[in-house]
């Protein structure tokens, strides 16, 4: 096992960087597999090239070890929106109820689905300012709902799902939960999901082009390859004719992957694992409860929930609009990378975060007080 000391030591970005709901630097242990596996790549000695496939097998694995998920229900996907294309294609029939206010990769997915297929159609749930709660789709879920649509840490709030709470709520109806915001941060019961998606240029630092589809059994059952390609029979390659889909997750694949994508996710993957998600978790909330007090201490309104239940490592600030030009220029002036929108700064820290980069923010926000 690996201590949070141990793994926070892995993080080797400038001080400053509170931006890892847009993207995690690489960790250390993903740059260095990045250069052992571009060096094999570019020596290309005997039997490389096939080691290098093996990666497939290894980032499943790692995956599995995170998620509960077996090894065969789960493919690798070079990001999240093409894992939740893969799932809305391959929905059957019936009404698919998801908020308007998810992140575009999962509205764009249901309607370009039921655009494209004419068997799903999207049905856009009422919430809480993009809060989805079980007892909102309690409210609003029928006998024609086939599936739900969920983000389990919704990128603009900040607001942890309860995804527990839903599937009891909506029976054996299809659960998709898109898990970017939280994967690798968040003690979630994955396992309650019949499709988890995920990609690994977040939290779990790991770099672009990376990521995962996780099937239930429920969902190899329900779903439709609908974009499978040659890799996705389970045959290998078979030459004069056209094979039918593999019956599990490789289904939903079109090609080889990336072998150096697949390492980069793996190598994160199992720093994760060897640290554990609940000491992530445990470190990312402390570090929170700063923000949420800086915040406080300097009368910066604070738009996502106080409730560790209902948060992972996100902290939105929302000042009154015309002081937002002032807080973003006061967090770029003091050097704080962070998520400025429209109407709020996303300030988002991860167990790596140092007291250098809290302090920088203490800055930010006291230049922002003085300013306004």
């Amino acid at each position: 096992m690996t201590t949070i000391e141990e793994f926070a030591a892995g993080f080797g970005e400038e001080p400053g960087y509170l931006d890892y709901g847009r993207v995690g630097p690489l960790s250390r242990a993903v740059h260095a597999e990045v250069l052992g596996q571009y060096e094999m790549l570019a020596k290309a000695r005997f039997g490389t090239v096939d080691r290098m496939h093996a990666e497939s097998g290894r980032v499943r694995e790692a995956v599995s070890a995170l998620t509960g998920f077996p090894v065969g229900r789960i493919a690798f996907q070079p990001n999240a929106s093409t894992g939740l294309m893969h799932a809305a294609f391959g929905l059957t029939g019936g009404e698919v109820l998801l908020s308007p206010a998810e992140f575009p990769s999962v509205t764009y997915a249901a309607a370009r689905a039921a655009q494209a297929m004419h068997v799903v159609t999207p049905v856009w749930l009422e919430t809480d300012h993009g809060r989805v709660t079980p007892a909102q789709i309690k409210q609003q879920i029928t006998d024609a709902t086939s599936a739900v649509m969920v983000s389990l840490v919704d990128s603009r709030t900040g607001y942890l799902a309860d995804i527990d709470g839903i599937r009891q709520v909506i029976g054996d109806r299809l659960l998709i939960v898109d898990a970017i915001q939280g994967f690798g941060v968040v003690d979630a019961p994955f396992e309650v999901a019949d499709v988890v998606v995920s990609g690994g240029q977040k939290w779990t630092r790991a770099g672009w082009g990376t990521g995962f589809l996780a099937l239930s059994e429920r969902a190899v059952e329900h779903l439709t390859p609908v974009f499978s390609g040659w890799v996705g029979t389970g045959a290998g390659e078979r030459w004069d004719e056209v094979v039918e889909p593999a019956r599990d997750a490789s289904a939903f694949t079109v090609s080889n992957p990336d072998p150096v994508a697949e390492a980069r996710f793996a190598a994160a993957l199992e720093e994760v694992a060897a640290v554990g998600v609940p000491a992530i978790s445990a470190a990312i909330s402390e570090l929170v409860e700063q923000v949420i007090d800086l915040a406080d201490e300097f009368a910066v309104p604070v738009a996502s929930s106080r409730n560790a239940a209902e948060r992972a490592g996100i902290v939105v600030l929302e000042p009154l609009p015309e002081q937002l030009t002032v807080l973003a220029a006061s967090l770029f002036n003091h050097g704080v990378t962070a998520k400025v929108r429209e109407r709020s700064a996303r300030i988002s820290v991860h167990a790596g975060t140092t007291e250098e980069t809290i302090d920088m923010l203490r800055a930010a926000l006291t230049s922002y007080a003085s300013a306004t």
